[in-house]
């Protein structure tokens, strides 16, 4: 048992049998997300979060209600507000600055996600592997590998993995567009040929061994029999899309220039993708490469976050923090302006904008700034709920109610104590 390894690498796994105490064997082990199907004009759940956050006291407006206040950072959203929610007040209770930004769509600290039954599992894996099952990709996940504290950590699977992203738009535009040659489609299909041989292969050797084992390695036995499901689910997928030809690109594959540049054609995208459906989850995370040089600003971004309070350090956040706000802006406005049916891609999708980071002067993961758009909600309006006492509001509760309206059931997910009312 210590030595048999099955390796599936072209589905991003390490399947082993887990260690049986009572067989004296050394734990080993892997999962893949499972992913179930929706149907034609369904549910959409796009996230965008960046590193270090954003000014709040130049993003959040006094009065609550319809009419509230234009502030500095609302002012490039300011005509789609209709279109948008302000919310004030929700966080995840954790502390931990920039190593706990990652728990921006779990609610939960990687250090603490251990012994939980879902880990650290994001709200978008979360969401694909209940949702994810009727499109090429349960989900894509967007964002740079360089930058502070490692690569692009915003989602992260429930076996605590993270999800890696694509890093750039010439990457994404091959995923979403360009169709293998029938060389590589008959490449692919015979490793998925071996792939299912290989699982069979695991499930039988799981099956013999669940009739030697006691009752602990038993559970532990049908645990890992889940995670090895989850890979056939994923592999069906797979198998599924080989043949079939991708969306027809409706540009030229784009140029890869810088983050900054770069951003609004990854928003454009995803939008894309959601329109041709090959996906129903998106993530995009604005990292560490996100260089203010590119906005004609001298200093970079993680040193500028540090501020001080000085004017002249607030002044160039607010410049580019402003234009971060400005392409969400854009990418609501361009999905109010696709068809879904009988309604618009906005309304079938929910947008969720904001950071893990509340404070990057203080390192502060509190009072998190959130913007939410879209979905089939009521908005014009900024909300600001109590973020102290036992009437405090998780973000995680709103995470309840994205995935409800998306059709999943749940009265739970991550640090939630309710669904968001």
């Amino acid at each position: 048992m210590n030595r048999r390894r099955f390796l599936l690498s072209s589905l991003g796994s390490t399947l082993a049998l887990p260690g049986m105490s009572s067989l004296m064997a050394k734990t080993v082990g892997g999962s893949v997300q499972a992913a179930k199907g929706a149907g034609m004009g369904a549910r959409r759940f796009v996230a965008i979060g960046n590193l270090l956050g954003y000014q709040t006291k130049s993003l959040f407006p006094t009065t609550q209600g319809r009419n509230y206040e234009k502030t500095t950072l609302l002012e490039p959203v300011w005509d789609i507000r209709d279109e948008m929610t302000v919310l004030r007040g929700l966080d995840h209770g954790v502390k931990g600055g920039h190593f706990a930004v990652h728990s921006f769509l779990s609610g939960v600290l990687n250090s603490e996600a251990q012994n939980r039954p879902d880990g650290n599992v994001t709200i978008d894996q979360f969401l694909a592997d209940e949702v994810g099952f009727e499109t090429r990709f349960p989900s894509l996940t967007v964002g740079s590998e360089g930058g502070i504290h490692g690569g692009c950590q915003i989602a992260w699977t429930k076996s605590g993995v993270r999800v890696p992203p694509v890093t750039n738009p010439a990457e994404l535009f091959e995923k979403l567009f360009v169709t293998d040659s029938k060389e590589r489609q008959a490449r692919r299909a015979e490793e998925n040929q071996v792939q299912a041989s290989i699982l069979d292969s695991v499930l039988d050797e799981a099956n013999r061994l669940s009739k030697q084992v006691n009752k602990e390695d038993k559970d532990k036995l049908d645990e890992y029999l889940t995670s090895v499901r989850d890979v056939e689910k994923r592999l069906e997928l797979r198998q599924r899309w080989t043949n079939q030809p991708k969306p027809k690109a409706p540009f030229d594959k784009p140029a890869n220039r810088n983050a900054v540049e770069d951003l609004p054609l990854l928003y454009e995208m995803i939008a894309l993708a959601l329109q041709s459906d090959s996906t129903r989850i998106a993530t995009l995370e604005i990292g560490g490469d996100f260089m203010p040089q590119h906005l004609g600003i001298k200093k970079d971004w993680h040193g500028l976050s540090h501020h001080g309070n000085a004017p002249e350090a607030i002044a160039d956040l607010i410049t580019l923090e402003k234009y971060q706000i400005e392409h969400y802006g854009k990418f609501v406005a361009r999905l109010a302006k696709m068809n879904d049916g009988e309604r618009t891609l906005l309304d079938s999708t929910t947008v969720l904008f904001g950071s893990g980071m509340g404070d990057g002067n203080s390192h502060k993961n509190s009072d998190l700034p959130i913007l939410l758009a879209g979905g089939g909600y009521k908005h014009g309006e900024f909300r600001e709920v109590p973020r102290e006492g036992i009437n405090k509001v998780p973000l995680c509760n709103l995470f309840v109610d994205i995935a409800q309206k998306m059709g999943v059931e749940t009265d739970s997910f991550g640090s939630s104590t309710g669904r968001f009312a």
